[in-house]
């Protein structure tokens, strides 16, 4: 089907991120589109787990890209575990459940993960990602 871009931001931040995914499947409904975004991010993590960098060292524009952040790495990881596709599938969709994010598709909230929605390739679709108050009573 091609690729899909996603605007990814927290409530009460100014920052958004752009990512692109890749889509194999027809997504008709939230869930579909849910895994096919789940799916694509497992499979650029678990590439970048198996890619082995002999040499790791860091350009001066590299430094002062990560100065801006507050920390300059290498990027290396010891953590080689692979991510575990319908795992993570079922964490999204519980997270969706629990209400920890929401999805909008031109602006208008998706509920629901089996409804029905219509993507175009124009249609901005956005995660927004909730946080929540401490203190409040259960």
């Amino acid at each position: 089907m091609g690729t899909i871009s996603l605007k990814l931001q927290k409530l009460g931040k100014r920052k958004i991120n752009i990512i692109e995914i890749e889509v194999t499947n027809q997504i008709d409904t939230l869930r579909d589109l849910l895994q096919a975004c789940v799916t694509s991010e497992v499979k650029k993590y678990n590439k970048q787990k198996t890619t082995l960098n002999l040499i790791s060292f860091l350009t001066p524009a590299m430094m002062q890209d990560q100065s801006e952040t507050g920390k300059i790495g290498f990027g290396d990881s010891e953590n080689t575990n692979k991510a575990d596709l319908e795992k993570s599938i079922e964490t999204v969709l519980q997270g969706f459940a629990d209400g920890l994010f929401v999805v909008f598709i031109e602006d208008e909230e998706i509920k629901n993960l089996d409804q029905k929605i219509n993507l175009s390739a124009a249609a901005p679709i956005t995660f927004l990602r909730l946080s929540f108050l401490t203190g409040t009573f259960w």
